[in-house]
């Protein structure tokens, strides 16, 4: 496509210039000035996701089994590897972008256009990126937290970046701007895509309803999330002590809720008056803890490499706000764990 190739152009010309000029790391930060408007749009995005997304994904579940839905999402991950390849050669990373290529063209060749994984057998993982890491890792600051209407968590440096990746690389962007069917059904792959991406998170759903403040929790695990695939899995110790004390800018209501004790004591106190009642034989420390709810592994801010979309806790709206339970707001996830800028 024309208009594909001379995005694909001036990309690679951007991409000259910071080799040249080379990358000074811009590290996502806990800027929330805007935090009156984000939660009245976090409690819009709830309310639209309980009325709307959770139940069609419910549906969507129990109409498919495990097996379609896994080559659902394998699909639709191969379908946008050419959002990371672009990107980690604009970070001039060759060895993340020859992985993404090979990855890409294994799955669509072998795996029947992505719908099976041999490369994940082959050991070409995915190594997720975006356009917002690029700006980060150019220098250009992340700028306040933002909620957006219907997508979720981003920024001010994230929300342009996510756009500019999905009309510039997103294949199933062009098929929509080229295509005009009856009943625009050519929305119908996008719309397919959303209620995946929604139904992956469904068994997440409990940690979120746990959390005495589930806005913070959005937050925290959203921007932590970024530091890891900004760093690619390893951000600095020091910026993550950074964002576990509330970051430069990161009061909440004006009083200090950023302080990481102090919203720990309010969870538990959450906890304890939401508490059910539980055996004799669950009091000891060991059968409590093993009470419990498991904590599934991606709750925790997944780094670079991860099989969720880059962007993922931007697109489904209020689904993706269940990625942390409590205390692991801010734990930071661990570098070689295999999911918005």
């Amino acid at each position: 496509m024309p208009s594909f190739s001379r995005a694909l152009r001036l990309l690679a010309a951007i991409a000259l210039l910071v080799a040249v000029a080379g990358c000074a790391i811009q590290p996502a930060r806990d800027d929330d000035p805007w935090q009156a408007t984000n939660r009245k749009i976090f409690n819009f995005n709830q309310k639209f996701d309980n009325a709307v997304a959770k139940p069609v994904a419910r549906g969507y579940v129990k109409v498919t089994s495990a097996e379609v839905r896994l080559m659902v999402s394998n699909f639709f991950d191969n379908l946008q590897m050419p959002i990371s390849i672009v990107n980690d050669v604009l970070q001039v990373r060759p060895v993340g972008a020859a992985q993404n290529t090979g990855r890409f063209l294994v799955n669509s060749t072998i795996g029947l256009a992505g719908l099976f994984d041999p490369a994940g057998k082959l050991g070409l993982h995915q190594d997720t990126t975006d356009f917002g890491v690029t700006l980060a890792r150019w220098g250009v600051p992340q700028g306040p937290y933002l909620v957006i209407p219907f997508l979720g968590p981003s920024s001010m440096r994230g929300f342009p970046a996510y756009l500019l990746d999905t009309y510039f690389l997103n294949p199933m962007s062009y098929w929509v701007r080229d295509y005009h069917f009856r009943y625009y059904t050519e929305y119908l792959p996008y719309t397919l895509y959303l209620v995946q991406l929604r139904a992956s998170l469904l068994n997440t759903d409990q940690f979120l309803s746990s959390a005495y403040d589930p806005y913070v929790m959005l937050r925290d695990a959203y921007l932590q999330r970024r530091n890891y695939l900004i760093y690619h899995g390893n951000p600095p110790i020091s910026l993550q002590e950074n964002l576990n004390s509330g970051g430069a800018g990161g009061s909440d209501n004006g009083g200090g809720e950023s302080d990481m004790g102090a919203l720990l004591a309010r969870q538990r106190a959450y906890d304890q008056a939401h508490a059910t009642p539980v055996t004799k034989s669950a009091s000891t420390p060991a059968a409590a803890a093993s009470a419990q709810p498991a904590v599934p592994a991606s709750i925790a801010p997944t780094p670079a490499g991860s099989v969720a979309p880059a962007h993922a806790a931007s697109v489904a709206p209020a689904a993706s706000s269940a990625r942390a339970q409590g205390s692991l707001i801010l734990t930071p996830a661990p570098a070689t764990s295999a999911s918005g800028g």
